[in-house]
């Protein structure tokens, strides 16, 4: 935080060889308005979702209480009314602003059968069809707000491309708590799903010119390039994932460097610095061209958060070279966070706004103190493992919530990727800006970034799943979040004072983790879109429908249970296909209600009605249905939502949370 004319004298003294005491009563963390604001804005956020979408719990709050605490002291009149002004005002724009995204995402066309209009905004190719996005809508002739989803037999579809069909048109819900799902539809106004009712489609036109170019750039590179190159210098460019390899997507994240393929402060940060040097004649009037430029790549990625963010933060810091004043990262940080909540405040919801500002937070919070932790290390280590710890430290619980496991390998390949990253990005730019503008010199451009994408696809050939995986923080990643700010340099305590805090917190969380993945008494059940994980102490049992695909469930297991199970059971009547899968998961049994072939040897799979775990008892009621008897309890798990019996906890598809059944009562803890 900014400091105060206290501290500025008692350094004075100090360098004059005069030793003070030093003051007591300074507020733990500095006043800035924009601060308050984005705090404020979460706050509201948070509260209104946790009451719309889910029930709220007062841990969910606890983080904003703290810190308001610590920054209350001393408490004079004027400072609290300034922060309480900042925060109340800024609370009820969050909780109004989500509340008009809730009424708009439900708000439009009713389901029905219609000619659809629209212009493809991303498209993912794969097995001779396309997923696609489409954005200014026309239904049954009517103009639509929001965005439509739809599958169609083609690869040929590309951004920008007007498209007629005639569909079956479905509408999307609310998200419910906990279904990350249903909350990436909402974060992306995803309001509506097209069957094509009609084979084949009509393209009528192009979009704007943003999207044609950047379906330019997709066919430049798959024609130049081999298709596994092609989709990761796309993916490099726009931060369009989709497309890539689904093992070497999973060895990238595992290797703890998937932000590379979401266009972020490295990117934009990268673009900003070569052309605030290319145009350094300008002088203070360079900021203007590369502002400009980087706003016209964010449009070109689709505006996503985290080039948003890096986009205000780099212009932020433009404004405040070309006035001569110092740059206050802390500040831009809460004024950027604060302006894409304003336009979007659903983004709150995704892992990219909070890993994305997480990332800045952890290195405004740490990487000084890091910095002086290792002085004496070579300045470029110095520099990079400061500013790569800070960001672990903060985003830890973020990342681990997320994919369900944390990267040991991060810290290694980021020091190597890195430094080699602009080189790569402005290098492959540079080729495919000269490929589109001289199309006959295309391939020799191409040929410029070609050998560093064979060696990035070589390195990630190698093994990365060596992870840190296999329970969930729950609490404990509240409980690490606010430690972590509360030990930081940016909050004022006393040397003793952080140590016994320091202990506090590391216990607190260890007994958190303990206490969310140790199930020491009765059952606790773990549901989440097509799984439920059944465990007591000594048993652990996955009910799966089999709909979808194997790393689904390993990406489940991940997140909640690191052991082997005692069974898997598939319901579903496409058995045959879950089996495969199932058998794929490590198990010791496989289950289902009714033999069907699976192109292994039957025998590892059982189809008994009856069978039990334990002190956990199974029956199959069909083949869609499935009731559990534990702790005096009657579980009913039916992913086709057709509830029947009279069971005391009815678990269908979506029906996400954390359930426990202890003595014939049946809790529930939402997270």
């Amino acid at each position: 935080m900014a400091c105060t004319e206290e501290n500025k004298t008692e350094r004075t003294a100090e360098g004059n060889g005069v030793r003070l005491k030093k003051p007591d009563n300074l507020p733990r963390i500095n006043l800035r308005p924009f601060l308050f604001v984005a705090l404020g804005l979460i706050f509201g956020i948070i509260l209104y979702t946790k009451i719309r979408l889910g029930s709220a719990k007062g841990t969910d709050f606890v983080f904003f209480v703290l810190l308001l605490a610590f920054s209350l002291r001393p408490l004079s009149l004027k400072r609290l009314g300034a922060i309480f002004l900042c925060f109340a005002t800024a609370a009820g724009a969050g909780a109004g602003l989500i509340h008009f995204k809730c009424e708009n995402y439900l708000s439009g066309v009713l389901p029905g059968e219609y000619r659809v209009t629209g212009t493809v905004v991303s498209f993912t190719v794969g097995d001779g069809s396309s997923s696609l996005v489409l954005d200014d809508l026309l239904i049954g002739g009517n103009s639509a707000d929001g965005k439509l989803s739809v599958t169609v037999s083609s690869e040929a579809v590309r951004a920008g491309d007007q498209l007629s069909f005639e569909a079956s048109v479905t509408r999307g819900g609310l998200p419910r708590s906990g279904n990350s799902y249903e909350e990436n539809l909402f974060i992306k106004d995803i309001r509506y799903f097209a069957t094509l009712t009609e084979e084949g489609f009509t393209v009528t036109g192009r979009g704007n010119a943003l999207l044609a170019f950047n379906a330019a750039v997709y066919e430049v590179l798959h024609a130049h390039l081999s298709k596994t190159q092609a989709d990761t210098a796309y993916a490099l460019l726009t931060g369009n994932a989709g497309n890539l390899d689904d093992g070497f997507a999973a060895a990238v994240r595992q290797g703890g460097v998937a932000h590379i393929f979401a266009v972020s402060g490295l990117h934009i940060g990268i673009l900003y610095a070569a052309l605030s040097f290319a145009f350094k004649k300008l002088k203070r009037y360079r900021v203007l061209p590369a502002l400009a430029a980087v706003i016209l790549y964010a449009a070109f990625c689709g505006f996503s958060v985290s080039s948003v963010r890096a986009v205000i933060m780099c212009a932020v810091l433009g404004i405040y070279n070309a006035l001569g004043r110092k740059y206050d990262f802390l500040g831009a940080i809460a004024f950027a966070s604060s302006a894409v909540l304003f336009i979007r405040p659903a983004e709150w919801l995704s892992a990219g706004f909070r890993l994305s500002f997480g990332a800045c937070l952890g290195l405004a919070l740490y990487s000084r103190s890091l910095k002086r932790l290792f002085r004496r290390l070579p300045r470029l280590l110095t520099e990079y493992l400061a500013a790569n710890l800070a960001v672990q430290i903060f985003t830890f619980p973020v990342l681990f919530e997320t994919f369900g496991y944390f990267s040991v390998w991060g810290t290694l390949l980021n020091f190597f990727l890195i430094p080699v990253l602009p080189v790569l990005f402005l290098g492959l730019f540079v080729s495919v800006v000269f490929a589109l503008a001289i199309p006959p010199a295309a391939a020799v451009f191409l040929s410029v970034p070609n050998g560093m994408l064979a060696l990035f696809l070589w390195v990630f050939s190698f093994d990365f799943s060596l992870v840190l995986s296999g329970f969930s923080l729950g609490a404990g990643g509240a409980v690490w979040t606010i430690g972590t700010v509360a030990l930081s340099e940016r909050v004022r305590f006393r040397v003793k004072t952080k140590a016994v805090l320091f202990i506090a917190f590391s216990a607190l969380f260890s007994f958190a983790v303990v206490l969310n993945n140790v199930v020491f008494t009765g059952c606790k059940l773990i549901a989440e879109r097509s799984a439920v994980l059944v465990q007591t102490r000594t048993e652990c049992v996955l009910v799966i429908d089999g709909t979808s695909g194997a790393a689904t469930y390993e990406n489940f297991l991940m997140r909640h249970y690191g052991g082997k199970l005692g069974a898997v059971v598939v319901l579903g009547t496409n058995a045959g296909a879950g089996l495969s899968v199932a058998l794929r998961l490590p198990s010791e049994e496989v289950r289902a209600a009714s033999k069907t072939a699976t192109g292994f040897y039957e025998t590892v799979v059982l189809y008994d009605k009856e069978f039990s775990y334990g002190d956990l008892q199974f029956r199959f009621e069909s083949e869609n249905k499935l009731t559990l008897l534990a702790e005096e309890c009657a579980v009913e798990i039916d992913f086709t939502g057709e509830q029947s019996l009279g069971a005391d906890l009815f678990l269908r598809k979506g029906n996400a949370g954390v359930y426990y059944l202890n003595r014939g009562a049946v809790y529930r803890s939402l997270r």
